[in-house]
């Protein structure tokens, strides 16, 4: 699995960017805007193509998920904890209405410890951050953990071999396509680079 975050800054021609992404073969957009209200979340994910809608998790304003019919929603470290003991029921709550539930991690304990099965798990950082300077990556080996677990932190084209090793099914990557000079050029070489590297597995 390809998982593309979105930019936390707002970006020129980012819908055209993010149609684009899908139109090459993005699997899953995780859309997180910090800097965004819910209409400007509303007027984001209205420039993106409705085709494209079941293939992106909201990271905030979850309610908008049935209002554009989203394939679901994400939730981050600090939210998940503030959920304490109502995250089963809040997850089940959208699990019922036929949505996707990830959730964001920074260690293996905390998995093994959650009680909640998500669809999926980012975990991070793998390697040393793209998109965050001074964030050194821990070399997680999640060979040992049942979990479906996604790789973030570093991914790149060098990367993706190594992060295979480790474990990850599969890679979420952020600065590695928003800090490249070419995203989308960056993205077809991560996409086509993956290919290979699940032909061998």
């Amino acid at each position: 699995m390809l998982i593309i975050l979105t930019s936390e800054r707002e970006l020129e021609n980012e819908s055209h960017q993010i149609n684009e992404l899908f139109r090459k073969g993005l699997d899953v957009l995780h859309f997180r805007k910090p800097t965004l209200d819910i209409e400007g979340y509303r007027m984001l994910l209205g420039e993106i193509e409705d085709k494209y809608h079941n293939r992106i998790m909201l990271h905030q304003f979850h309610e908008l998920c049935l209002e554009f019919d989203l394939r679901g929603i994400h939730i981050q470290e600090q939210p998940r904890l503030d959920l304490g003991n109502t995250l089963e029921e809040y997850v089940k709550s959208y699990e019922n209405k036929g949505l996707k539930v990830s959730s964001s991690f920074h260690s293996k304990e905390d998995i093994k410890n959650c009680i909640v099965d998500f669809e999926y798990v980012l975990l991070s950082p793998v390697f040393g951050s793209i998109s965050k300077a001074g964030y050194q990556g821990k070399g997680f080996d999640v060979n040992d953990l049942d979990a479906f677990v996604i790789g973030m932190g570093g991914i790149n084209q060098k990367t993706l071999q190594a992060t295979f090793d480790l474990g990850y099914k599969g890679v979420g990557v952020l600065g590695g396509i928003w800090n490249a000079e070419k995203p989308l050029e960056s993205f077809q070489a991560i996409y086509d680079t993956l290919k290979t590297i699940k032909k061998d597995r």
